[in-house]
């Protein structure tokens, strides 16, 4: 049995171990409430039947995010640790599940610490059964979709580590660029400018894998936000506004086609 109450509460405590004061530590903590949240709601219009566990694996697939954090005051897996395989490691080989009190048989338990390893990786390993796919891509819409609001509610330049000054002048790399004209999430070692980052989350869009959470992320609005970024740089203007005309219509199209 899953109590959310009990779960929310051990969440509190853990996280109170940690600097308060610092705003990368809120971040994580309102990120972390509002992807249990979408978990639930994205849940529901899915096969799957265990609402609360999907719940669960929001709740806890950033919990490696706060030791991160603190060692390496970075969000930037490449300059620090892999801060989904961090936490699943804190969860379920240092004993940290222990602390939420969740009665999970062995398959939940296999299917939760999967979703955590994974919620942050490029693609899903070849393999994994219905049930297990649907878990973790559940999770993985989810946090996409409140990155994109984590993405304007907080400067840029807090998030990547970078000056205003490269993002405003930088220019979008060629290989990024083929990334959005092909509808497909950018690979880390593909982004070499500032500005890549930001247009690395606006294609997050074309990977949401479930109807409701396309139109949760385009209700929100925070995409069409993200391209609303006001650069310097003439090649990257235009760009943002060639994205701006063609962000939505490959996603309709795609759901279209799948009715």
């Amino acid at each position: 049995m899953i109590d959310r109450e009990i779960v929310t509460r051990a969440f509190d405590q853990y996280t109170a171990l940690y600097n308060a004061n610092d705003p990368k530590i809120k971040l994580k903590i309102d990120h972390t409430y509002r992807v249990a949240a979408l978990c639930a709601k994205i849940a529901r219009s899915t096969s799957i039947r265990n609402v609360d566990m999907a719940w669960l694996s929001g709740m806890l697939h950033d919990i490696g995010r706060f030791e991160q954090v603190k060692r390496y005051n970075t969000f930037v897996d490449a300059d620090s640790v892999d801060h989904a395989q961090l936490g699943a490691d804190m969860l379920f080989h240092d004993g940290l599940l222990e602390q939420f009190k969740v009665g999970l048989s062995k398959t939940e338990k296999h299917i939760l610490e999967l979703c955590i390893r994974s919620h942050s990786a490029y693609r899903l390993s070849v393999g994994l059964n219905e049930t297990e796919t649907s878990y973790c891509n559940v999770l993985r819409d989810a946090d996409k979709i409140d990155i994109f609001r984590v993405n304007c509610d907080t400067p840029p330049e807090e998030i990547y580590n970078v000056s205003s000054e490269e993002l405003k002048t930088s220019a979008v790399s060629e290989e990024v660029k083929d990334c959005f004209r092909n509808h497909t999430a950018v690979m880390r070692k593909l982004k070499k400018t500032a500005i890549d980052y930001i247009v690395g989350h606006v294609c997050l869009a074309f990977e949401l894998v479930y109807p409701v959470s396309r139109e949760i992320a385009r209700e929100q609005g925070y995409v069409d936000r993200l391209l609303s970024f006001e650069s310097d740089n003439p090649d990257t203007k235009n760009w943002f506004e060639y994205m701006k005309n063609n962000i939505w219509s490959p996603v309709e199209q795609e759901t279209d086609s799948c009715q």
